[in-house]
């Protein structure tokens, strides 16, 4: 039986407190079963209760775990069993969870890709057994084989990075730009939209342009190497906050970290805390928690029938500086 709308249900309780008298206990078990049979775990056609994979570029990264746990709590909310899975930024281990939720039953996938081509074949397997993925924040390079794809609007938000960044340098000046995995196109449209702006200002020159593949320790390390050939610089661009957090610290242990400015993209608790603290200049704020949600929402309306969604969906990216940063966390205590 279908599960009741509020207005509906509050409707049936009022005829059950107006008929109470005349129809006794009867009518008030048959109005309860009603209202909470949609508390039950939603089942598929075999009986047993739907399942709902999340799988996740990489658990090494705090942005991304709350990425996978949003998905999987909003999820199991909504009636299903969840399972999270970590690729390790591997896409063979990717595959792996794709083989494994096939087999295991799943019936709709959340995904965050490794690669934006490598992961196209995985996600051709789960449609191909009839298991809609939805993409999260990464997005494979196939307009046909994810159900929908939910994706931050990197390109844009990096031009608002931009824009700042030619202003906190004065259009001129010595950088770095670190970049993320090479494989994924998040990687490029940040790198893209940073320079549709800066490239525009001949005064600012980069120095050295380097992959980190998104990691905090690997981006320090390169930022220590670069520094010994590229000693004066002036800031340094890099693809996600836990690489600008990596930077940051190579400055800290070269003495430089007040001379060169710092900035990043996502909006993690540590770098927003570090632009608080006027560590890090800027950051594009991107919603983890409204990508896990839509997908998980989107999943919801598959199974209730649904077939006409959005290819792509992009979610806005809010410039975070030193400068509007008490708009989104409080004061530091003294």
């Amino acid at each position: 039986m279908k599960q009741l709308n509020k207005r509906t249900a509050m409707t049936l309780l009022s005829f059950c407190q107006k008929r109470i008298a005349f129809r006794g206990p009867a009518l008030v078990s048959l109005f309860f079963t009603l209202l909470f049979s949609g508390c039950q775990p939603k089942k598929d056609s075999s009986g047993e209760p739907k399942k709902v994979a999340v799988i996740v570029s990489t658990l090494n990264n705090p942005w991304f775990v709350v990425l996978a746990e949003t998905a999987a709590a909003e999820a199991k909310a909504r009636g299903y069993e969840t399972k999270i899975f970590d690729s390790q930024n591997n896409t063979s281990l990717e595959a792996d969870h794709f083989e494994n939720a096939i087999v295991s039953g799943f019936n709709a996938i959340l995904l965050n890709p490794t690669d934006s081509d490598g992961s196209i074949v995985n996600v051709m397997k789960a449609k191909e057994a009839g298991i809609p993925v939805f993409c999260m924040d990464r997005e494979v390079n196939s307009s046909t084989v994810a159900t929908s794809q939910i994706l931050s609007d990197n390109y844009s938000g990096c031009v608002a990075i931009g824009e700042n960044f030619v202003q906190g340098l004065n259009k001129k000046g010595n950088y770095v730009e670190i970049l993320g995995l090479v494989g994924d196109n998040n990687t490029w449209n940040r790198s893209k939209g940073f320079h549709s702006v800066v490239d525009r200002y001949p005064g600012l020159k980069m120095v050295a342009q380097q992959s980190a593949d998104f990691d905090r320790n690997k981006a320090m390390e390169v930022l220590e190497s670069i520094l010994q050939a590229h000693p004066d610089i002036n800031a340094v661009f890099c693809g996600n906050d836990a690489m600008a957090m990596g930077a940051y610290q190579a400055l800290v242990a070269s003495g430089k970290a007040k001379e060169v400015g710092v900035y990043g993209f996502d909006g993690a608790d540590d770098v927003m805390n570090a632009i608080r603290d006027r560590k890090i200049k800027a950051t594009g704020l991107q919603s983890p928690q409204t990508m896990a949600k839509t997908a998980a929402q989107y999943a919801d309306d598959y199974f209730k029938g649904k077939r006409d969604f959005a290819r792509r969906v992009p979610v806005a990216v809010e410039l975070v500086t030193q400068k509007n940063i008490a708009d989104y966390i409080t004061p530091a205590r003294p």
